[in-house]
């Protein structure tokens, strides 16, 4: 995860392949709800103005985030897919009943689905990237970009070329060992 950046742009076209990667990913019922909100530029402040006020910037613990050169919002639509899955083809399920008839809410699923392969596929051209959450900012960064009403926000995935950094503190963290979390054939 980069969390430093060089103001050096990232080529459209690049972030477009990385984008068409991404929504080539799983869809539950071929439902197809993802949609990405890309800024770059001026788009960029207006985004962190809308998050992250002037004040509060000189703790941030990342000041050069903010220098990514795009942040892409990938963003995903529950009512579609209770919609979808009111299609005869898929009635029988029970899912479209509503959102809560959802037991794993496919939506986030695909929309994870989606941010992990611009994170790889970032990767893959050599820049950086972040995955962060919104938060408490969601709908406020619904009404500064006219996002519609209905849809949610899996996160903000910066990208740019990266810029050296610290790693953060959960960095040091080990992760559990391969044989501890596979399990063949049984637990």
């Amino acid at each position: 995860m980069t969390r430093a950046y060089t103001a050096e742009p990232v080529d459209s076209v690049v972030v477009d392949e990385i984008l068409d990667l991404a929504r080539r990913g799983p869809s539950a019922g071929k439902t197809d709800s993802l949609q990405f909100l890309v800024l770059d530029g001026a788009d960029v402040a207006r985004y962190w103005d809308t998050t992250l006020p002037v004040d509060k910037r000189s703790s941030f613990p990342w000041p050069q985030l903010l220098d990514a050169p795009v942040l892409v919002i990938p963003w995903v639509e529950p009512g579609a897919y209770v919609r979808r899955y009111r299609e005869a083809d898929k009635a029988r399920t029970g899912l479209g009943d509503g959102q809560d008839a959802w037991s794993v809410p496919y939506w986030w699923v695909d929309g994870g689905a989606a941010a992990m392969t611009i994170l790889l596929a970032a990767a893959d051209a050599d820049l950086g990237a972040l995955l962060f959450g919104l938060f408490e900012h969601e709908d406020d960064v619904r009404s500064e970009f006219g996002v519609p009403d209905g849809l949610r926000a899996i996160g903000t995935i910066s990208l740019g070329h990266p810029a050296p950094d610290r790693p953060s503190m959960s960095a040091g963290r080990k992760r559990p060992p391969f044989d501890t979390v596979v399990h063949r054939g049984d637990w």
